[in-house]
């Protein structure tokens, strides 16, 4: 049941909209169960997408990107979604780690790196979760010291997206190990040839098997100062805390894409599916059940556009945010479960769609921020 069009879009928008739909359904779909065997994309994927303006779309042009806006960013996660595509990293690396560049980055630092993630020359990963924290990003205890023009980076971080694929990664480290919040800076580290630089085992997890987790392990690695993003030491965690409210939201989007997604393919087997002589649909549970999914996508839609909306001229307020990652994230765990049992034993099949939007969405309500971190933030605004 895709929704209609939003009023945050506009005929090129639905253009662009096209074009996403396109590549994911012919380059993507197709190769979803090879990708979750061998736990990664092709690499070959990000060049195709940096080629047809897929990377990088609410990039200004003249760092390399298509000169849109966010709502550009909304649209490929949507199509993503629709086409149970979603191995292919684009919005860490577009809606994420692009918009740390072009934020807070010098215009040096935006000039080299921006381009090559826009053409899919670059992969990029942002390292934040350590073995022992997660969520609190104040205790990280991967170290950036500065020695003359170089800091020498020692720590591990894991449950990195893109890992695996990523050249270009920004850390999250001390570069003063005493402080905690004030302490923390952002270092961009380029890992072609890099001494001391590693990467550990592909995680296998639970969903999204084909979107490369990994281990990264730093020991002893050098990078330039000019590295460090922005300049400035100390700025890692403001940055972060500004750049999570894009990052929630897009999840949420992505969340409300899989909700429609799912109620409309519930809809189309229980018409097809009979029991006791009568299509699966036609019993009072199933029509409950799904009145009331699709009573909540639909509320979810309208919820996702305001906040889209308000996004896109700068009003989206944090704890509003942060209402719109759990609600989502949780609701959409909710109607994914709901639709599967309603799919019976196929359900739990993997050649059914509905599985893998099952086991997909569970991730949802953890990364971006816990749900119970929301709760928190949201608390401190009542």
């Amino acid at each position: 049941m895709p929704a209609a069009r939003p009023a945050w879009s506009d005929d090129d928008i639905e253009a662009f909209r096209d074009l996403a739909r396109s590549f994911f359904e012919k380059e993507c779909a197709p190769n979803e169960e090879r990708w979750a065997e061998q736990q990664h994309v092709d690499r070959e994927v990000w060049t195709k997408a940096g080629q047809l303006g897929l990377l990088c779309p609410s990039i200004p042009e003249e760092y390399g990107g298509g000169g849109g806006t966010f709502a550009h960013e909304a649209v490929v996660a949507e199509e993503q979604v629709r086409a149970n595509a979603g191995s292919l990293g684009t919005a860490v690396h577009s809606t994420i780690i692009a918009h740390y560049l072009l934020n807070y980055g010098t215009e040096d630092q935006k000039h080299r790196w921006l381009p090559k993630l826009a053409s899919g020359e670059l992969v990029s990963a942002i390292a934040m979760t350590e073995p022992g924290t997660g969520s609190d990003l104040q205790s990280v205890q991967t170290k950036a010291i500065r020695d003359g023009n170089q800091y020498v980076i020692d720590g591990s971080k894991t449950f990195i997206s893109n890992g695996l694929q990523a050249e270009l990664i920004i850390v999250v480290a001390k570069t003063d190990p005493d402080d905690s919040a004030a302490g923390i800076s952002l270092i961009v580290v380029e890992t072609e040839g890099l001494e001391g630089f590693a990467r550990g085992r592909v995680l296998k997890k639970i969903g999204q098997h084909g979107q490369d987790t990994a281990e990264l392990f730093f020991s002893g690695v050098r990078v330039p100062t000019d590295n460090l993003l922005g300049g400035v030491e100390g700025q890692g965690f403001i940055q972060l805390m500004q750049q999570l409210q894009q990052e929630r939201l897009v999840l949420a989007v992505a969340g409300v894409a899989t909700m429609e997604m799912a109620v409309s393919e519930t809809i189309k087997y229980t018409k097809d599916r009979h029991a006791f002589g009568k299509p699966v649909f036609n019993f009072q549970n199933t029509k409950f059940v799904l009145a009331e999914a699709a009573t909540k996508a639909k509320i979810a839609r309208v919820f996702i556009d305001d906040c889209i909306t308000k996004h896109l001229v700068g009003e989206l307020d944090i704890p509003t945010a942060s209402m719109a990652k759990w609600w989502i994230t949780q609701t959409q765990c909710d109607i994914a479960d709901e639709c599967l049992q309603l799919f019976g034993g196929y359900g739990y099949m993997q050649e059914y769609p509905i599985s893998k939007v099952w086991t997909d969405s569970r991730i949802q309500k953890i990364y971006g921020g816990t749900n119970e971190i929301m709760k928190e933030i949201i608390s401190r605004f009542l």
